[in-house]
């Protein structure tokens, strides 16, 4: 049984950043870890070639309900059985890394959006503190005015039949990269089925506004027994959030803030900065890290 997946649903818009993702994965990662590629069924072509020993592109559409229908051309799916409203792909991209993880054989989950780069050695262990996975929770990072997640707060809680949470701030559990373990997805998913009478899918899928690294972290914080809850750890990602795009100084500089226990970096793909600047910005941590 291999100690560490990585899961990464993505898209035809994101096919050249995350080729750095792959090289990076196959570079840093145990040669027994697979990389676990998730598209639309008109993407595959993109990622194809990809595929290897190391390397699984999957139709999303697998991981799905039979009763779900792809709407050519965008980005929904619809329910058959539930026709309105339309599942947003922001939502079944989430489903993908819920039910995709379930099914992991792997010991832990690295979910990496395809705007990440490895730029260290990443093995399980890297993710465990005193035998046990740690778990990205930066508490009190949500404030009032995060609209969004204060709905994502809310909706995980419903799922999962917990009490209103209290007014923010809010522990933030969303991050570009991120470890679950298998185990602990399969008793979330268990829990929304207990809680809500339906099938997990169905009911996470039939949200407007859910986040899955919420619903995970509430699980964990608030279900879990204390023994049970995983440590923090914030330092996985160095990440650049912002939707400006960097210019070569600005992404060398962002490099050059590289901190020594961040496996990864993060630049935003919605930042639309341009390739020559990423690849700077990612040679610059290569020689951060041979450096020493």
């Amino acid at each position: 049984m291999p100690e560490l997946a990585v899961i990464t649903p993505t898209y035809r818009d994101d096919a050249d950043v995350f080729r750095e993702l792959h090289r990076s994965v196959l570079e840093f990662t145990p040669e027994d870890t697979v990389h676990h590629v998730f598209v639309d069924r008109r993407d595959r072509h993109l990622f194809r070639g990809y595929e290897g020993p190391r390397c699984r592109v999957w139709d999303r559409a697998e991981l799905l309900p039979p009763t779900y229908l792809h709407l050519r051309g965008s980005r929904y799916h619809v329910d058959l059985r539930r026709p309105w409203p339309p599942v947003r792909g922001w939502i079944i991209q989430q489903a993908v890394k819920l039910a995709a993880s379930a099914q992991s054989e792997a010991d832990a989950v690295l979910l990496a959006d395809s705007d990440v780069v490895l730029v260290r050695p990443v093995t399980a262990d890297r993710f465990r503190a005193g035998g046990r996975l740690v778990l990205y929770r930066d508490e009190k990072a949500v404030t009032a005015g995060m609209q969004r997640h204060v709905i994502w707060h809310r909706v995980a809680r419903e799922l999962l039949g917990l009490p209103a949470a209290p007014p923010p701030p809010l522990t933030d559990y969303v991050s570009a990269l991120n470890v679950w373990d298998p185990a602990v997805v399969r008793a979330v998913q268990e829990r929304i089925r207990a809680t809500t009478g339906r099938d997990w899918q169905d009911a996470f899928n039939s949200q407007l506004h859910a986040s899955e690294f919420i619903l995970y972290g509430v699980f964990v914080d608030e279900v879990l027994s204390p023994p049970q809850r995983p440590p923090t750890d914030i330092s996985f990602c160095h990440n650049h959030w912002d939707a400006t795009p960097l210019d070569r100084g600005a992404a060398l500089a962002f490099a050059d803030a590289l901190p020594a226990e961040a496996v990864a970096i993060m630049i935003s793909a919605k930042s639309r900065t341009s390739e020559d600047v990423r690849q700077a910005a990612i040679q610059r941590c290569a020689d951060i890290v041979r450096a020493g």
